[in-house]
């Protein structure tokens, strides 16, 4: 099974150290592998050098693709993830 969706970072500072954190924290809780896309740029979303990597900035979209058995809930809680900006105080 698979499943794919786009997110916009959102947050004042983009893809940095901490929420790059959460990313990974986000998708080691699923068995599907997860891949950030950004251009021709595709990381491993459990790998903090590869999603600091991709110097997101602010308003960048990214694509989020996921495959395993429980890939529609690892994307779900990504777009999640993105869309409450981490869950992070940056304003």
């Amino acid at each position: 099974m698979s499943a794919t969706a786009e997110v916009e970072l959102l947050n004042k500072y983009g893809l940095h150290q901490r929420p790059a954190m959460k990313v990974i924290e986000t998708a080691s809780k699923f068995a599907a592998d997860i891949y950030l896309i950004k251009g021709e740029q595709r990381c491993n979303a459990k790998s903090i050098i590869d999603v600091i990597m991709l110097a997101a900035e602010k308003g960048t979209r990214l694509k989020v693709e996921a495959e395993g058995a429980d890939a529609e809930k690892a994307v779900q809680s990504m777009i999640e993830l993105f869309k409450n900006k981490f869950n992070l105080n940056e304003e």
